[in-house]
């Protein structure tokens, strides 16, 4: 049976962030995960994941400039020191929630010339994480983006993400998105199979809409029984906007252990 996390960044939006960690409780979640917590006191959140007896599984490194579109800095020629400031910040995150899997965001590629060049960084950058990751204990991972909410991004799909990971020498591994897997190509149960040696975190969410995952077409019990058949033992975070309110839209969950 799948155990489904809280992705705090857009589940609960109608309440406060730290407020969500209470109400996820609440809806029967254990873990949860969040995007860019950094605006937050990491001792403020470690108090509510006691509080609560939640776990935190996963956050990702600061994007840079959101507003001005950077959407990761690790794979930036040029960046590499504003890349290492930003990882300071999540490991130190990391390590102050419990957190054992940091998402690393590559960033935009201007064009497909420059692909290469940044890809090359952001191997370089990758390398120098992992190792400082390794004896804290944390898991890095990347996870390709679909093009058509994220146009640019260094990988889009988990071919991409493969070679990148092979070129590490394994030292980051995948984070499995099936959204994104989906509008890449689809083929889900397949694909999880032929990269699953790779897996070592699953988000999933409703195609098309990126709404509850038993809105639309994916079939999400198959791929779970799949999922549990491949001895997955690890989280899969529930990284979807509600199409109304959260707990109104948990009905899919309840066979899981959420939502009442």
């Amino acid at each position: 049976m799948p155990r489904l996390a809280a992705n705090l960044s857009m589940l609960f939006p109608e309440l406060p962030f730290l407020d969500r960690y209470e109400a996820a409780a609440k809806a029967g979640f254990k873990a949860v995960e969040a995007l860019f917590p950094y605006e937050f006191d990491p001792a403020e959140i470690k108090s509510r994941l006691e509080r609560f007896g939640l776990t935190q599984v996963l956050i990702n490194t600061p994007p840079g400039d959101w507003n001005g579109g950077e959407r990761g800095l690790a794979a930036l020629p040029g960046r590499e020191a504003d890349f290492e400031t930003s990882f300071d910040l999540a490991l130190r995150y990391a390590k102050a929630l419990s957190c054992d899997k940091i998402h690393v965001m590559a960033g935009i590629v201007p064009t497909e010339q420059d692909r290469a060049r940044y890809r090359d960084v952001f191997v370089a950058n990758l390398l120098k994480a992992a190792a400082r990751a390794r004896p804290a204990g944390v898991t890095l991972l990347i996870e390709p983006l679909n093009t058509r909410d994220m146009p640019g991004y260094l990988h889009a799909t988990l071919d991409e993400a493969a070679d990148i990971i092979v070129r590490t020498g394994h030292a980051v591994l995948l984070q499995l998105d099936l959204y994104h897997s989906q509008i890449m190509g689809g083929d889900l149960a397949e694909r999880t199979r032929i990269f699953w040696p790779l897996v070592r975190h699953i988000q999933i969410a409703g195609v098309p809409g990126r709404h509850e995952p038993d809105i639309g077409e994916i079939n999400y019990p198959y791929l779970f029984d799949l999922i549990d058949s491949l001895g997955y033992k690890g989280w899969i975070g529930c990284e979807y906007r509600p199409r109304a309110g959260t707990i109104e839209g948990l009905a899919w969950a309840k066979p899981y252990g959420i939502g009442g």
